[in-house]
């Protein structure tokens, strides 16, 4: 069998570093729209496979999504294939390209874009196919557009933003006076301000007054940390991840103020893991929870009195939250022709047009139609956050970065160790230094030399 391989992508390199010699595991079953994709037979020519990553309550409504797609366009025939989070979705994804059998449509992660489009994974989208089918800048948020983009070329239409956002638990503010007299949560302002609300939850509760994850949860930890560090202007990689650019005076002032409300202050727990969390919120033994939007099934599951609302501007400055985006690609296919391509745009904006029932799992639509809708501005307490995702800040590019990446677990377990006490501000900025050091010297491993 002849195979042939997308420019800049070197097999061997891409296989070799992902440590997958041999991918006999992952093809059983070959008559299977993932077998087809590795092992280079294909699917059918009068179909459209579509993979994403979605289970639970994301994984129904994309279901659901994908169902109204179909009986929308009964002659498009879509298999939609769910893979496993994380890096082997993207694993799988890069062996489906490098067979040169991919996908037509796939999900990823904004903060992912960057690396799939320099190892020549991911096509390019040209203006005048998008604007056959709507797919423009001016209909998106902006944030989330602009993320689509690498090296100047769009290469993904997002589908959503998902933040990190603060719960609140209406019936414990409501007895501390932080809700106005509509029921919504009043402005908190600075850091003085975030103290003065948590103490007065923490009245109420006769405990904490709010939580954060600290332990065994590293994507969390650094995520709080992107938020207060971000706000602060603070940057951690630049030049796609080879030069490391870390404040070292930002990122303790953002540090310390997360170890002051854990370990001095006491306000919130400086050890508990996520089923802990999820138990004080849900029981009303704390006020206010930081935490990813995508919560919010799980509290509205445990009929739990809450809403949601932006973290609030702690340090004055240029509003940034941490947010991540779905978004949809064409993994790049040098058999892909103009009929294809036009088909698998068809199923982009399908699945925008439907992306209402997207929002019922906590993420905000990217697409200004369904966000702007007054269906949408009516749904609690998601409508309550859209600035976040228009002040949306991502995981800066480098090919160890992105949503579940080595990046993230390293800044996150050392932010873990100064909430819970075990490392000085200082101490933690050392150590992420070396760590990421031993990332950035390294070439990415896939995108990289032919050989």
């Amino acid at each position: 069998m002849t195979v042939s391989y997308p420019q800049g992508t070197s097999r061997r390199a891409a296989l070799g570093a992902l440590g997958l010699a041999g991918v006999g595991a992952l093809t059983a079953g070959c008559g299977s729209p993932l077998a087809a994709g590795i092992a280079g037979t294909g699917p059918d020519a009068t179909s459209l496979t579509y993979w994403n990553l979605f289970t639970g309550g994301d994984g129904i409504n994309m279901v659901a999504m994908t169902d109204r797609f179909r009986a929308r366009h009964p002659r498009v025939h879509v298999d939609a294939v769910t893979l496993a989070w994380g890096t082997p979705y993207y694993t799988k994804l890069a062996l489906a390209v490098i067979g040169n059998r991919p996908p037509d449509v796939a999900i990823t992660h904004l903060s992912r874009l960057p690396t799939l489009a320099d190892g020549n994974l991911v096509e390019p989208l040209r203006a005048d196919d998008l604007a056959a089918h709507g797919l423009t800048g001016d209909r998106f948020t902006t944030a989330a557009w602009r993320k689509g983009q690498v090296g100047g070329s769009q290469y993904a239409i997002p589908l959503d933003t998902h933040p990190f956002v603060m719960f609140y638990r209406t019936d414990v503010c409501r007895k501390a006076g932080l809700l106005d007299a509509s029921g919504k949560l009043k402005p908190i302002e600075g850091t003085d301000g975030l103290i003065a609300a948590l103490s007065a939850c923490a009245k109420v509760t006769g405990g904490y007054g709010g939580v954060v994850n600290v332990n065994a949860d590293p994507a969390t930890c650094w995520r709080w940390f992107d938020t207060l560090y971000g706000q602060l202007g603070g940057q951690v990689l630049a030049d796609n991840g080879t030069r490391i650019v870390l404040d070292d005076a930002k990122a303790e002032r953002a540090l310390s103020f997360a170890r002051e409300l854990t370990v001095q202050r006491k306000l919130m727990p400086s050890n508990i893991d996520g089923s802990g969390v999820t138990q004080l919120f849900a029981s009303g033994k704390v006020g206010l929870l930081f935490d990813g939007e995508w919560q919010i099934p799980t509290y509205q599951g445990a009929k739990t009195p809450f809403s949601v609302a932006p973290v609030p501007n702690l340090f004055g400055g240029t509003y940034h939250c941490f947010a991540d985006s779905h978004a949809l690609i064409l993994p790049r296919n040098a058999r892909r022709d103009a009929r294809r391509r036009d088909e698998s745009l068809t199923l982009v904006r399908g699945l925008l047009d439907n992306s209402l029932i997207w929002a019922k799992g906590g993420h905000i639509p990217a697409f200004r139609e369904i966000q702007d809708s007054a269906t949408f501005r009516k749904m609690e307490p998601q409508s309550q956050y859209v600035p976040a995702a228009k002040a949306a800040i991502y995981d800066p590019a480098g090919w160890y970065s992105g949503a579940g990446s080595d990046f993230e677990n390293i800044m996150g377990f050392a932010v873990s160790a100064v909430e819970a006490g075990q490392l000085h501000p200082a101490a933690a900025i050392a150590q992420l230094r070396q760590k990421l050091a031993d990332y950035a010297g390294k070439p990415a491993p896939v995108g990289g030399t032919q050989s």
